[in-house]
């Protein structure tokens, strides 16, 4: 797939990954998710780090400043309409042809830019989904997005899991959306749910 393809399909994905974000509460943000080794708020930051901010240091060809590495996002009271404004800028610095030729470094390793604005797209909406369960939000995502995402899922599935960012696959039905199957792929249960406030807030 090019840069032609591709751009609206992460137009789409950052678009959605702005409307999740501004589902989120303040009182969901030490509550758990998907990925286990994070909790809401770790989540967000890492998701707004890579998906809005690193997708457009990946375009421009620069590394990300240390002090957007260690920034707590979600901090700030406007956090998710500050992810939306760099969503925006991210998007448009895609938006020049020339971006999508050649290859972009990821400290050390290049790759085509293509296969790395995939992979950052990928991010928005796994990562979106993460978000949108742990916050008790519905992830809307058409099928040609989510047959792309699915296709990534499987090229890059066992570099992921080496790198320690997807489990082993989880199990799904024959009749599974593509979206499910891409969750599936990545070690993701499609039908984890979120405790409910009383489960919580209840005693052990």
């Amino acid at each position: 797939m090019n840069g032609h393809a591709l751009h609206p399909l992460m137009t789409r994905a950052a678009a959605e990954a702005a409307r999740i974000a501004r589902g989120v509460r303040k009182e969901h943000l030490d509550g758990p998710t998907p990925c286990a080794d994070f909790d809401t708020r770790a989540l967000i930051n890492h998701w707004v780090l890579y998906t809005a901010h690193g997708l457009e240091h990946r375009a421009r060809r620069e590394a990300l400043p240390q002090e957007l590495i260690a920034c707590d996002f979600t901090a700030a009271p406007a956090w998710a309409d500050a992810y939306a404004d760099q969503l925006d800028r991210a998007v448009a610095a895609w938006a020049e042809p020339a971006v999508w030729e050649g290859e972009v470094d990821l400290g050390g390793m290049a790759m085509p830019a293509v296969t790395v604005a995939q992979m950052v797209i990928k991010e928005m909406v796994v990562h979106g989904w993460d978000v949108a369960q742990a916050t008790g939000q519905q992830l809307e995502v058409q099928d040609d997005l989510a047959q792309m995402i699915l296709g990534v899922v499987e090229e890059h599935a066992e570099v992921y899991r080496q790198y320690g960012g997807f489990a082993a696959p989880a199990p799904v039905p024959a009749t599974a959306s593509l979206l499910d199957r891409a969750l599936a792929a990545s070690g993701r249960d499609p039908r984890w749910a979120a405790p409910t406030a009383t489960s919580l807030t209840s005693p052990a």
